[in-house]
């Protein structure tokens, strides 16, 4: 097996829950094979460098080895090697919760907005 489809080879190292999924992703450009953004049926090989955006984060890694066949877990870690690069540290504060007086009520749109993007960073 010397070239695999780049939907299939994401599916089998369980960076998506399905096969769909992974070419979804792919046609959307939110796969790059070597900086170059990828259809699902493009081959890959050992030593390509892919960079998948996933909703958790964005992850790079180099192809090590091939597979058609979904296995366990462990089984997938050995397709890859994991480049990505370790998540800045948090803050050790924690970030207030934003103020609001008893019995306000419920928090309108614009509200709901700045409190999410304060506790969100």
């Amino acid at each position: 097996m010397s070239d695999v489809r780049v939907d299939k080879w994401l599916w089998a190292a369980r960076f998506f829950k399905s096969r769909m999924l992974a070419a979804t992703a792919c046609a959307g450009g939110k796969v790059d094979i070597n900086g170059d953004a990828v259809k699902p049926s493009r081959l890959v090989r050992p030593g390509d460098l892919v960079q998948v955006t996933l909703p958790r984060g964005r992850r790079i890694v180099r192809i090590v080895a091939l597979s058609e066949r979904r296995g366990s877990g462990s089984e997938a870690q050995q397709l890859y090697e994991d480049l990505t690069p370790p998540p800045p540290p948090k803050e050790s504060r924690p970030v207030p919760p934003a103020y609001r007086p008893p019995g306000a009520g419920r928090p309108t749109k614009r509200e709901r907005r700045r409190i999410d993007r304060l506790s969100r960073w």
